[in-house]
């Protein structure tokens, strides 16, 4: 629905007098690569990029959320001397993460299984239903000062990699089986895509499927309790982080779960309110 959109804008500054904010000299990365070369277009979406060359024989790559190139380009500007130093600018505007209403098509399920038309749900609809969602720069996830500060923020002491696609995980078709079966869990389920994509599926309120298309970068937190579903896409591959707090339980609970005190413990914090509204209209 929503494409990538591309703005270059070429500055003139002299960075000499000028330091980078700390966040950002932590998301430099060299680069490899002949004088004066045009910008590439970034592996991390949703993010600026910044090539530099001082005095056409040092290159480097700069890796900026918005906030700090901001940062970044104002006190450049405000402190330019000369002209020594050219930095080219790109931005890669990256689609927010898309969740819709699902039909009731027995299709494939890795189809994007829309309505006709399609219906929307925004993001402060999934957070009413608990569903979380940072967007990080997956190109760092290794050494991501924000991906760190969330783990600490929430506890999440465990971290793994998981590679879900027809040849990289073992007993794929049996997993993928359980995987896309209606369940909960006793702990919150944290995912981050590194790469690839795929769909997790949640119930709201009045028991309909809402789809959420995640993709490279997107970090999701689906709360304890929730009834919910994973599957590929067409694309068939992802490369996720599992996250957790302490050691990991990984064991799904298949609906019908209403009876369990963890789902109880959901619904009366999440979705009773939405519920009677409902029946009070």
């Amino acid at each position: 629905m929503i494409g990538c959109m591309h703005l270059s804008v070429c500055l003139s500054v002299c960075m000499r007098a000028f330091q980078l904010p700390e966040q950002g000299k932590k998301k430099a990365r060299p680069a490899a690569g002949a004088r004066n070369r045009q910008p590439e277009k970034l592996h991390g979406d949703g993010l600026w990029e910044a090539e530099e060359t001082r005095d056409c024989d040092q290159e480097e790559i700069l890796v900026l959320t918005d906030n700090e190139w901001m940062h970044y380009a104002a006190a450049a500007a405000a402190q330019c001397q000369s002209s020594d130093l050219k930095a080219a600018y790109r931005k890669v505007d990256r689609p927010a993460m898309e969740a819709w209403y699902m039909d009731d098509s027995d299709e494939d399920q890795r189809l994007p299984h829309h309505l006709d038309p399609p219906q929307y749900v925004s993001h402060e609809a999934l957070a009413k239903l608990g569903v979380l969602h940072w967007v990080l720069d997956a190109v760092i996830y290794e050494d991501d000062p924000e991906l760190e500060k969330i783990r600490a923020d929430r506890g999440y002491s465990y971290k793994d990699i998981i590679t879900v696609s027809p040849d990289k995980l073992p007993n794929y078709e049996h997993k993928i089986r359980n995987f896309f079966e209606e369940h909960i869990h006793l702990d919150e389920e944290i995912r981050y895509c590194l790469e690839g994509s795929g769909y997790f599926d949640v119930r709201d309120a009045q028991d309909r499927w809402i789809r959420i298309w995640v993709k490279k970068g997107d970090m999701i937190v689906l709360p304890a309790g929730s009834y919910h579903r994973f599957t590929l896409d067409a694309n068939n591959y992802i490369k996720a982080m599992r996250l957790f707090v302490g050691e990991p339980l990984w064991t799904p609970y298949n609906r019908p779960q209403d009876d369990h005190q963890t789902r109880k413990d959901y619904v009366n914090h999440f979705l009773q309110g939405q519920q009677d509204a409902v029946i009070a209209h």
